[in-house]
């Protein structure tokens, strides 16, 4: 057993408190915005120029002109601005976001990030990550746990291109919570059905409780 998509984006909207200003990376992280807590308000940023995004649109309600930064069909809510790239990066890298859920390709014990390239693979380029990573007041990592091969993406060392040195404060996968401490990785939190022996032997990082 282990957390699927959509669990994992719920499980991922639990970081999030009332009042915040949130950037969703692409992939599992838009998905975010289906799940946020109820009582909890928070307004999303979408660094191609939007402030305030609603939950994924029905089929009925699509507008091929409101898309987010990963080029996907959006929705709007009352409150909602829009603006250039350039208000959108100086929010950014000015520390006017709380918080940014991205989706990686790996992380390292450290914080490491790489989540904008695999060499020799067509690419559509980094968008806003490397901004995020070192604009915004907390990081979270929202990823499966290894790759297709069943290998681990929680490393001691990223092998893949960084986004970012240190960066990350915490990572959600299929399998679990953890958090990035001085010395290694913390366990948070199992998914459902999912033991600690199968978390650790999956993580090729140090976990040090």
């Amino acid at each position: 057993m282990a957390w699927d998509r959509n669990q994992l984006a719920a499980r991922a909207a639990k970081e999030l408190q009332d009042g915040m200003y949130v950037n969703l990376g692409i992939g599992i992280p838009t998905l975010v915005a289906n799940y946020i807590p109820e009582g909890v308000t928070v307004t999303l940023q979408s660094e191609n120029g939007m402030l305030g995004i609603g939950p994924f649109p029905t089929e009925d309600q699509v507008d091929p002109d409101l898309i987010n930064a990963g080029k996907q069909t959006i929705s709007e809510l009352p409150h909602s601005a829009y603006f250039d790239s350039a208000t959108s990066f100086a929010m950014i890298r000015g520390g006017k976001i709380a918080m940014a859920i991205l989706g990686a390709m790996e992380v390292s014990e450290k914080g490491d990030l790489a989540n904008w390239m695999i060499p020799g693979k067509l690419v559509k380029g980094m968008g806003g990550a490397m901004d995020l990573v070192a604009g915004v007041k907390r990081v979270v990592v929202v990823m499966d746990h290894t790759n297709k091969a069943g290998e681990s993406k929680v490393l001691r060392e990223c092998t893949l291109p960084l986004t970012g040195k240190a960066v990350v404060d915490r990572i959600i996968t299929n399998l679990g919570v953890l958090d990035v401490g001085h010395k290694g990785l913390h366990i948070v939190e199992l998914a459902d059905g999912v033991t600690e022996a199968e978390l650790r032997a999956a993580t090729e990082a140090t976990i040090v409780d």
